[in-house]
């Protein structure tokens, strides 16, 4: 069974990442589009991390994860290789209905991670539930060259139309009606 698609608003919610080198730099990376309410607690960070935490103003400590860390927290990520750690943080999470996620474990995820495409407003995510993180990684590439340039610029006259018209059918229509020749103005340009 696959995993169920998903967009969590992350205001006012802290995340906590245990590790501080390449895979847990890459989850704080994807982290940082959506939030800045992230704390990074490793034993060792890697020259990036470090500098990204300095840079960032992120919150984080240089010691081992402890039994309690969760506290406060609504997701945490677990980027170690150590399995046993992988399970133990998972177990705790369940106490604090922390959503967890440990890198390469299935058995210890809530959620996955998918591959995503930002530009603005605009969110696309791909995932394979696993199966193929390389296909997926190649269906982004794909998406991000067919994506419209203007596309962002569009969303926001989109956004300000909704402000302003009222609720109903009628605002539905035109918007709908707005968004279908946007497209269909795309596909002529790309041949789609």
């Amino acid at each position: 069974m696959g995993y169920f698609p998903a967009f969590l608003t992350l205001e006012n919610k802290k995340i906590l990442i245990v590790g501080g080198g390449r895979i847990a730099y890459e989850k704080l990376d994807h982290l940082l589009d959506f939030t800045h309410a992230v704390k990074v607690i490793a034993t060792e960070f890697s020259e990036p991390m470090r500098v990204r935490l300095d840079n960032e103003s992120l919150e984080w400590e240089q010691r081992a994860y402890q039994k309690g860390d969760l506290s406060g927290f609504m997701m945490v990520v677990v980027a170690v290789d150590d399995i046993a750690l992988q399970a133990a943080i998972f177990k705790e999470s369940k106490q604090y209905h922390c959503l967890c996620n440990a890198v390469d474990s299935v058995d210890y995820c809530d959620f996955i991670f998918p591959s995503y495409v930002k530009k603005d407003d605009l969110t696309i995510a791909i995932s394979t539930s696993g199966a193929s993180p390389a296909m997926a990684k190649h269906l982004k590439r794909y998406v991000q060259e067919m994506m419209p340039d203007d596309i962002a610029a569009f969303l926001q006259e989109m956004k300000a139309l909704r402000q302003t018209l009222p609720k109903g059918a009628e605002r539905m229509k035109m918007l709908d009606a707005k968004a279908a020749e946007y497209m269909k103005q795309w596909r002529k340009r790309y041949d789609y």
